[in-house]
């Protein structure tokens, strides 16, 4: 009898101890519209529903690239496009002060097509062959003739130097300089026909750019259910903050690459750090596991070196979306959804199709989505990029190998 008396007790302990159940049931949770690929729809509701406030939960994050991921092309090249077409972007004095793994052969290219001396504009309207160096730096890594435009060391996994280099490209502007070319690039890309584009130089880039409507909604609707939305780019943040504002998250909830400012508040050839790696000259950027830094730093407050590693699933976003393998890692991290948008891009998608908890969602892009890519991705070979450079094969948590995966969802 005593036993049994002790046993009572301790079970009306335990359930005064129990959270009461919310009183909001999930189904009043904000409902998500927009045509999506197969479940995906439905599956991101129920993530909406487990992790939003309507179940009594808060704080829950959800993290997305911006480029390619909520817009239809790079807000960021779009914004470079107009300052070269209209003369803003400033002359440097020396084009090695530009980047630290700036070759020689590059300083030669862009000294001999755009000239140097700080304090002047580069003509690049009037010089094609300047707008040519520049364009082709920023896409390909290389001049004009084809030399490498940067060489050295730096771990592939935290930078990439031709990403790196488009900040430094506006020292001496400010960053509301840099903020009103993203304005007038905005405007005059969302007003170009879907599929426009034009030259520059000897280049043909894209002229327009879209938000996805369905990106658009699913921002909307995780707001909504109180979720904390960032946007995590390796683009250039003054440019990005820009665009993000239209759906609805502010500058202190978007991420990327932050130049440092002189004592007058203009930009210089310097960027900010994160993980213990100080302010330089891009050693460190939002890109692959930098990505996943400054969300842990941003976002959680992790400081120093703990910031690149995986953190305990409180600290990681339920909600991740990206598009290139500059987002695998902060995407793999979340813990209720990845979201993918399918660019065949290979150590993503690998990840994405190989599905190992189940939570992995790939849709094909909303506009002009890529045909099917014909060749299986390489999971087994060269999907991953080591530190160093090297590609290697991706494996599991467990050390297995991913073995080549077929491309499904287009």
């Amino acid at each position: 009898m005593r036993q049994h008396l002790a046993w009572l007790l301790a079970a009306a302990a335990a359930l005064a101890a129990a959270p009461t159940a919310p009183t909001t049931r999930p189904t009043d949770c904000p409902r998500l519209h927009g045509s999506w690929y197969g479940d995906n729809r439905a599956r991101l509701q129920q993530v909406i529903d487990a992790r939003g406030t309507c179940s009594g939960h808060t704080q829950a994050v959800a993290a997305f690239d911006w480029d390619n991921t909520v817009t239809r092309n790079d807000v960021t090249d779009a914004t470079l496009s107009w300052a070269l077409r209209h003369d803003r972007l400033p002359r440097p004095a020396r084009w090695k002060d530009t980047s630290a793994w700036l070759t020689d052969a590059a300083d030669r290219a862009l000294t001999s097509a755009c000239g140097t001396g700080a304090g002047t504009s580069l003509p690049t309207s009037a010089r094609p062959r300047c707008t040519d160096e520049i364009v082709e730096i920023r896409e390909n890594g290389t001049t004009m003739s084809g030399a490498p435009a940067f060489a050295g060391r730096w771990n592939h996994r935290r930078t990439v130097p031709q990403y790196a280099w488009v900040s430094p490209l506006f020292a001496g502007r400010t960053p509301a300089d840099l903020a009103s070319y993203a304005r007038a690039a905005r405007r005059e890309a969302l007003a170009a026909p879907v599929g426009a584009t034009r030259a520059l130089g000897t280049h043909t880039v894209p002229a327009y750019v879209r938000y996805y409507d369905q990106q658009r909604a699913l921002i909307d609707t995780l707001r909504r259910a109180g979720f904390r939305v960032y946007v995590v780019s390796a683009g250039v943040e003054p440019v990005t903050e820009v665009w993000s504002r239209a759906v609805g998250v502010d500058a202190a909830h978007t991420l990327a690459i932050r130049p440092v400012l002189d004592r007058r508040g203009r930009i210089t050839a310097r960027t900010e750090g994160c993980g213990g790696v100080p302010g330089g000259r891009g050693a460190v950027i939002p890109y692959i596991d930098g990505k996943r830094c400054w969300i842990d730093e941003q976002v959680y407050g992790v400081r120093g070196a703990r910031a690149w590693r995986r953190q305990p699933r409180e600290r990681r976003p339920a909600l991740a979306a990206g598009d290139a393998d500059t987002d695998v890692t902060f995407v793999g991290d979340a813990t209720g959804a990845h979201l993918v948008i399918n660019r065949n891009k290979p150590e993503l998608m690998c990840r994405a199709y190989d599905d190992a908890d189940g939570r992995w969602l790939v849709n094909p892009m909303f506009l002009a989505p890529l045909p099917r890519r014909p060749a299986p991705y390489p999971c087994s070979t060269t999907a991953y990029t080591a530190p160093d450079g090297t590609r290697g094969p991706l494996r599991r948590a467990d050390g297995s190998v991913l073995p080549d995966r077929p491309d499904t969802v287009y």
